[in-house]
């Protein structure tokens, strides 16, 4: 067997299976597009009964770990006081007095003076992790048995809170997440390299990494939260020995997931679907982002992620019809590939209720370039995170860097 047929056969192999991981991703993200329907179907036919109902939830408390004053950071933040819910909390946390955040988070518990709105200021790091850290420092004010921490650049629905605590009053359920979408206001971009970048940004998250989580909740119990929603019971955090048990990790959303499922407790992906901020606004940007995603992912799931590559099925299809080009399995292939990731395209969009202008043509190089990332992440050895450098050991440790 020659090299060249060796390839040609590798490659077949990982686009049929990338063809098959399509096709469920396509499955499973109409199947979220329908739960969505009828969730919101329920709402605007519950009328005054769904006002009891609120009241019945349990409270909440949300912590809001902040670092510097992010693009539409007020607006973010006031999305989370500005809530359909009976009693919540709220706490913004912020490592330094000097931080532009601090004002921000105290013009918000103005703006809502009938909301329990507070701004901590603690500059300890208990753990490696800033966030979790932040968060460790937040919780002795934390009053509610439900806790949500929730990213600075997320922007949420007024129905949020209710539907992120409706499934902690189901027995066995011990944490609840959330997918997440690009934010309408990141294409705002005046350049149109911008627009790209932003744009590539955001079909990364709601074309690659959405319709993963969906494909992964199908084929086993949900066993990872995501960094834009981590909601936990108290009872749930006290079983996994609290925040501190995750504070040594980057991909401290997948570790606390992890532990939860192991403590025997469900972890709930509601159907409501938050905007999050994408800052990237050139290609090395991205490209950066990118790789500490990857890497982070590397970290947590090892060999899951190193055979993610077949979820880039296009590429390695056009791949395979250069190496074997004008053969029946190679245009066979190319149509399969090239047909469901247009469908996935569309599905996403319409599933996450993405609001933006439609750029099909920059599918194959947005997958292109997520192969790339892929190949490049295994030699990468240290990452950057907000002002820090670090790297991880095999078991996915934070260890920070001069």
């Amino acid at each position: 067997m020659t090299a060249k047929t060796a390839l040609a056969m590798g490659l077949f192999a990982a686009s049929a299976a990338g063809c098959v991981y399509l096709a469920c991703a396509v499955a499973r993200t109409l199947a979220f597009a329908r739960r969505r329907k009828r969730a919101d179907a329920a709402q605007r036919a519950d009328g005054l009964p769904r006002l009891v109902a609120r009241d019945a939830l349990p409270p909440v408390t949300v912590l809001k770990p902040l670092c510097g004053d992010e693009d539409d950071l007020f607006d973010n933040l006031a999305s989370f006081c500005d809530q359909e819910f009976g009693r919540f909390q709220v706490i913004f946390g912020v490592r330094d007095a000097s931080d532009p955040a601090v004002a921000v988070a105290e013009r918000i518990v103005t703006a809502f003076p009938r909301v329990d709105a507070s701004v901590v200021v603690d500059g300890r790091m208990p753990v490696a992790n800033r966030k979790i850290s932040n968060v460790l420092n937040m919780m002795p004010y934390a009053k509610h048995d439900i806790l949500v921490v929730a990213d600075s650049d997320v922007r949420v629905g007024r129905s949020y809170l209710r539907d992120i605590a409706a499934p902690f009053t189901r027995a066995g359920v011990g944490a609840v997440t959330c997918l997440y979408r690009a934010a309408q206001r990141l294409r705002r971009a005046e350049q149109a390299r911008e627009r790209r970048v932003a744009d590539l940004a955001a079909m990364f998250v709601e074309e690659h990494f959405a319709p993963s989580v969906l494909v992964a909740s199908a084929l086993r119990p949900l066993d990872f939260c995501l960094g834009a929603t981590m909601a936990i019971s108290r009872t749930a955090l006290e079983a996994i020995g609290g925040f501190e048990a995750i504070g040594a990790y980057l991909a401290d959303d997948q570790m606390l997931g992890r532990l939860v499922r192991e403590r025997g407790l469900a972890v709930d992906l509601s159907a409501h679907v938050v905007e999050t901020a994408l800052a990237e606004r050139d290609l090395d940007t991205l490209w950066q982002h990118e790789l500490r995603w990857a890497v982070t992912m590397h970290a947590a799931r090892p060999l899951g992620y190193s055979l993610s590559f077949i979820t880039y099925a296009l590429p390695l299809a056009c791949t395979f019809a250069l190496v074997s080009p004008a053969t029946a399995p190679a245009v066979a292939l190319l149509l399969c590939a090239g047909g469901l990731r247009v469908a996935l395209h569309y599905c996403a969009r319409s599933a996450l209720g993405t609001r933006a202008v439609d750029r099909p043509w920059l599918i194959l190089p947005r997958d292109a370039l997520g192969l790339a990332v892929w190949a490049a992440h295994f030699f990468c050895k240290r990452i950057r995170w907000r002002d820090a450098t670090y790297t991880l050991d095999r078991g996915g440790q934070l260890e920070p860097l001069p």
